[in-house]
């Protein structure tokens, strides 16, 4: 076999360009759970175990599954989103392939989109594998990550395809109101695009969660899973919904052609998750509540960091104040190497490496704690010396 000489990869036209993200590289998964002893990184709340959702399915026949999904899950998941039928409803391989079937299917190199920025890596790395030509709407720590909504008028064209946004907010926790909602979908049907909103915490809010966008225009697609609010990442079980059925057949299509159908198990589970979702999500919040406070006596407390505190979701996107001076590479490995304890850096969401995601619906209260105690002790050792 001949070796080339340059192992630049090859990037032929009409072939997307796959390049791994430091979010997925320095994943905790990838990194080993073995080697943390306080995960502060995760997105998510604490994983389930098979014995919560009493699982016994001996019987199951271990078959192709219906293309949509599940019906018995499609209708679980259309009873969360008023206004939403179980045939407006595509499970997915996590929320992950379902943004990626929305970007595929919608957009070629070249077309125009605006993302939020920060944003879960889905949604930005994809586009910029088609080749598309993105706009991004930037979320500020200055302006309280707030949503400037005419700015987000501006930067829409009579060309954009699509208007890309994540609420809750993923880093940041930060939410809209339901008014906000609705002249973002006002702007979208103005300009003949579509909104895919990425939904995956509606749910985990103190109030009335938004509607689910798909129910309130045809121009919106709603996305969502069970991975984050709900404690099974390692089902991979997502979907997206849409009332446009032209493009509800395009993503069936786009699902066949890459993964035909949904592992049967994982959505048999799902049907059971559901089943007893007011039982199990009921504790979910109980400890999100709990952890929150958590991190806010710590964030109040703490003469280094500062934030914005979020209003919603199970995440926080702190900064360690400009005045600290810090060596930075050494606050990190200090942190990971004999603290052992894991934190969202900066960098993965291509922001600045003062800034860290934390996750404080993953960890047991005490694992918190601790872990926070530990960013406290890190900075110390790393302070500059000048």
């Amino acid at each position: 076999m001949l070796e080339r000489k340059n192992q630049t990869p090859i990037h032929r036209p009409g072939v997307l360009f796959y390049q791994r993200t430091a979010i997925e590289k320095e994943s905790p998964e990838q990194y080993g759970y073995d080697k943390i002893k306080y995960n502060l990184s995760e997105s998510s709340v604490t994983d389930l175990k098979l014995e919560n959702l009493s699982w016994d399915e001996k019987d199951l026949n271990l078959c192709y599954g219906d293309h949509l999904g599940n019906p018995e899950l499609r209708k679980h998941i259309a009873r969360q989103a008023s206004g939403i039928s179980p045939d407006q409803v595509l499970v997915t391989t996590g929320a992950a392939a379902a943004l990626y079937i929305a970007a595929t299917s919608l957009l070629k190199p070249g077309d125009h989109l605006v993302v939020l920025h920060p944003n879960y890596v889905t949604n930005i790395e994809t586009p910029r594998a088609i080749g598309c030509r993105t706009d991004y709407l930037r979320l500020t720590f200055e302006s309280g990550f707030r949503l400037d909504l005419d700015k987000l008028e501006s930067l829409i064209k009579p060309e954009t395809r699509i208007v890309s946004l994540t609420y809750p907010h993923n880093p940041t926790g930060m939410h809209i109101h339901e008014a906000g909602l609705k002249r973002i979908i006002s702007l979208v049907e103005g300009a003949g695009c579509f909104l895919l909103l990425d939904e995956t915490y509606r749910e985990m809010t103190a109030g009335k969660p938004l509607p689910t966008a798909a129910s309130v225009s045809r121009q919106a697609i709603s996305v969502s899973s069970c991975s984050k609010s709900f404690g099974l990442p390692g089902l991979r079980i997502g979907w997206l919904m849409t009332q446009d059925e032209s493009l509800f057949e395009t993503f069936l299509a786009a699902k066949e052609q890459i993964f035909i159908s949904n592992s049967v198990v994982d959505e048999k589970i799902a049907v059971r998750f559901f089943a007893q979702k007011g039982r199990i999500f009921q504790k979910i919040k109980s400890h999100i509540s709990r952890n929150f406070q958590t991190t806010k006596a710590w964030m109040e407390a703490s003469e280094f960091m500062e934030w914005v505190e979020p209003s919603a979701g199970c995440v926080c996107f702190p900064r360690i104040k400009e005045s600290i001076p810090l060596d930075l590479d050494r606050f990190y490995a200090l942190l990971l190497d004999k603290y052992k304890t894991f934190v969202g850096p900066g960098h993965w969401f291509e922001m600045d490496r003062r800034y860290m995601r934390i996750g404080y619906g993953w960890p047991t209260n005490e694992g918190l704690r601790d872990g926070l105690e530990s960013i406290n002790r890190a900075i110390r050792e790393a302070l500059s010396k000048k």
